[in-house]
């Protein structure tokens, strides 16, 4: 169903510091323009910038993929509140991801947020159409300033539509409990909580701790086993986009080519770096610093 790739060809060239696939500080990807990693997000704009598509594109870009994306809800909205939000309709979605995906392609898709039952039938009909494998879905239910981006009952849409098609679900500890049905209070329920929402259909459950106490220790679980993920705790209140950055870098990974562990782990460093890097941009949440590991480089000098 894709489209014939392109003919021209290029080298890709990438700047950054602190990088798995950096070489010193420069990042060379080596591969040509026709296997460019390319990456959709499907998923709200966030007028901030800080989460969102927004987000989304920028991790993409810090990690040296193509991103393209389907945009499912317009929203008002700063570093304090949501001041509104407009759906996207189901058939423009629709054909975002199918323009995209006949033309562009993409190595991994990931999903944000989808507002509304009916969006979240359209975009699993087309995921579903155009058989995407890596599809990670980062099912968020509510803002960093507390409101309501999931709508209540398209929960079960979500559930039955949606999380069979996952490769990775991302939900954080109140979108686990909603989504398992059980009271999360001990690490012992976090695990109950894993087996439930895998038992809904996704590969690779991974259960963040940025809402626990103690260190930000990340549970996953592929139907088998256990794995814990940890990291320093970033004392900071820059936390907007938080969910949207780490589920974008998993995607970003997975185009190109890491297996979903080891996408999950370098997911997660990428986002500790983001958090301590951070830095305020306005008087509520602000958002991560994304490009926390690329640096500038002037002039720019054009690839032959």
């Amino acid at each position: 169903m894709h489209a014939p790739a392109p003919t021209a060809s290029a080298v890709g060239v990438f700047f950054a510091r602190d990088s798995l696939h950096a070489k010193g500080a420069r990042l060379v990807l080596p591969f040509q323009a026709t296997e460019i990693p390319k990456a959709l997000t499907i998923a709200g704009s966030d007028s901030g910038g800080g989460a969102g598509i927004q987000a989304d594109l920028k991790t993409f870009a810090a990690l040296g993929v193509y991103g393209s994306t389907a945009i499912t809800a317009v929203t008002a909205q700063n570093t304090r509140m949501v001041l509104a939000i407009a759906e996207v309709p189901e058939d423009v979605v629709a054909l975002q991801i199918d323009g995209v995906l006949e033309d562009i392609g993409a190595s991994a898709v990931k999903t944000g947020m989808l507002s509304g039952a009916p969006i979240i039938e359209a975009v699993a009909d087309r995921l579903a159409a155009w058989g995407i494998a890596n599809l990670v879905v980062d099912p968020v239910m509510v803002s960093k300033t507390g409101d309501a981006l999931l709508q209540t009952n398209a929960v079960r849409t979500l559930v039955t539509r949606l999380l069979p098609l996952a490769l990775i679900v991302t939900p954080n500890l109140p979108e686990a409990e909603v989504l398992s049905k059980h009271e999360i209070r001990t690490d012992a329920g976090v695990r109950a909580a894993a087996r439930a929402i895998h038992a809904l259909g996704p590969r690779y459950v991974v259960i963040k701790g940025g809402h626990r106490e103690g260190p930000a220790t990340d549970l996953v679980f592929d139907g088998e086993r256990f794995f814990e993920f940890e990291s320093d705790r970033i004392n900071t209140t820059n936390t907007h986009g938080t969910g949207c950055t780490f589920s974008a870098a998993i995607t970003a990974y997975l185009a190109l080519g890491e297996e979903p562990l080891e996408a999950i782990r370098l997911a997660k460093e990428f986002l500790t770096g983001a958090l301590r890097a951070s830095y305020s941009i306005g008087a509520g949440h602000s958002p991560v610093n994304h490009f926390h590991n690329v640096r500038a480089r002037d002039p720019i000098t054009p690839i032959p």
